[in-house]
């Protein structure tokens, strides 16, 4: 890694990853323009957009990347009337593949003490190591870090860059961090690092991120093609406290690996050697494109300052997993956003979003 003194990893350098409820500097968004994305709902989606950045605009910086000036004038036109907060609102001009900013976005670090700084680990991106199309969102995160003017560490195992989302990866602040199996172990599926094993994960958990307790989960929820990104599955909604998406239908292809990871939890611990208290979060109804079982999941939440964005899909379950959510996120509203087209593009509000902690 770069920027440190040699031998010296974020972590020893006292750098880790904040939760993401704890306060923003600002959101990191790009605009939608991956018309293969959205079959045919381009336009639908930029008013999802709106509405997103009105809601997090209210609490925050919104940082939002486009490629050209005329993809800023038209986001601001659609942002103008949807009625978010301009002066909250910046332009990032960079080109890019996609518009999934939980991924290639800045993965952030925090220094606390009487000299608090953020910094970027830097992971390489590839696309979910399923498409072609991924060299400009890889360059996203160094340009953000020259010019916001960020320390960016370069991560690496072997010799060799780590291959990481930040949809893989979920922690709570304090040294504990989920993923899964399917995501980072499958070595035939998606492989992000060839031969790259558990312990060596581990190892960089813990010497980038400051996340030296990791909980391992096993498999996703059926049609997200990341290959099992855990932020479809299980999040931390404070430090102890896990809401994970439990399937009751028993002839429902996501049932087994739902109790399976269920089960695993049962034997999990905290950084403390404490038991994460876990709350079954309900799946809504398959939602279908064609052939395609889309990854519809209320766990795709995003913890803005102001408000918690939480997808909705014209189910019955909403009101279930938006009144869940109220009961443990009491010091900010829990607001739902209509993600059924948005689910389209096989991800929805945390998959679209990158939080920047603010300094302290």
């Amino acid at each position: 890694m770069s920027g440190q003194p040699i031998g010296k990893t974020p972590a020893a350098l006292g750098f880790a990853m904040p939760a993401e409820w704890e306060p923003h500097e600002a959101t990191w968004l790009g605009w939608p323009h991956c018309r293969t994305d959205w079959p045919g709902k381009l336009a639908v989606i930029e008013w999802v957009y709106g509405e997103i950045v009105r809601k997090v605009a209210e609490g925050e910086k919104v940082r939002i990347i486009v490629d050209s000036a005329a993809r800023q004038a038209r986001a601001r036109q659609v942002l103008l009337r949807a009625h978010a907060n301009l002066a909250n609102v910046e332009f990032f001009h960079c080109a890019s593949d996609r518009g999934w900013s939980r991924d290639f976005g800045p993965i952030c670090v925090r220094k606390a003490g009487p000299h608090p700084e953020v910094a970027i680990a830097k992971f390489k991106f590839t696309a979910w190591a399923k498409y072609g199309n991924w060299q400009r969102d890889d360059r996203i995160a160094p340009l953000i870090a020259r010019r916001r003017r960020l320390r960016l560490f370069p991560v690496s195992s072997g010799g060799r860059p780590v291959v990481l989302e930040g949809g893989g990866i979920e922690v709570n602040g304090r040294g504990t961090l989920l993923t899964t199996e399917e995501c980072f172990l499958d070595q035939q599926t998606q492989c992000r690092n060839p031969g790259m094993s558990r312990a060596e994960y581990d190892r960089v958990f813990a010497d980038t991120l400051g996340a030296g307790n990791v909980i391992w989960l096993g498999h996703g929820i059926v049609g997200d093609d990341t290959h099992g990104h855990v932020d479809d599955l299980c999040r931390f909604v404070n430090r102890d406290t896990l809401v994970l998406i439990q399937e009751k239908r028993e002839a429902d292809v996501n049932y087994r690996p739902l109790r399976d990871n269920w089960e695993r939890l049962k034997d999990a611990r905290l950084e403390d050697g404490s038991k994460p208290d876990v709350i079954a979060l309900p799946m809504p109804a398959p939602l279908h494109f064609g052939d395609w079982r889309l990854p519809a999941s209320y766990a795709n939440l995003y913890m803005a300052n102001h408000a918690v964005l939480v997808p909705t899909f014209n189910d019955p379950a909403d009101r279930i997993a938006l009144g869940i959510l109220g009961e443990l996120i009491r010091d900010r509203p829990v607001v739902g956003i209509h993600a059924v087209d948005l689910v389209l593009g096989f991800g929805t509000l945390h998959c679209l979003t990158q939080q920047q902690p603010a300094l302290g």
